[in-house]
């Protein structure tokens, strides 16, 4: 079983994203953040995120199963958007590599 959390940091637009990929048993919790919020996999909640004024979209997967990697996350789309994350004119449905550009 790997349990080794990756942790790595990108420049993407000229910012920089952290992005966390943590194994948990057979799943992997995966989720990218800027300075104004996260993009996650589907074990985040946003809207409990809310109350810390934190923006967050939940994605679901696109060609794969689940969500396990970045490139997982950036090539699903948004199944959830908290309200701060709306306030950043991220949509359900948007690209998750469009609604990190907003975040």
């Amino acid at each position: 079983m790997n349990t080794e959390i990756k942790n790595e940091v990108k420049t993407l637009g000229g910012r920089p994203v952290q992005i966390v990929v943590a194994p948990i048993g057979s799943v992997s919790l995966v989720y990218a953040r800027t300075d104004k919020g996260l993009l996650t996999c589907g074990a985040i909640d946003p809207v409990a995120l809310t109350k810390f004024g934190i923006a967050a979209a939940r994605v679901k997967p696109g060609d794969s199963p689940s969500i396990a990697s970045f490139e997982d996350l950036v090539g699903g789309s948004v199944r959830e958007a908290n309200e701060p994350a709306k306030a950043l004119g991220i949509v359900e449905g948007m690209k998750g590599a469009d609604a990190l550009a907003k975040l």
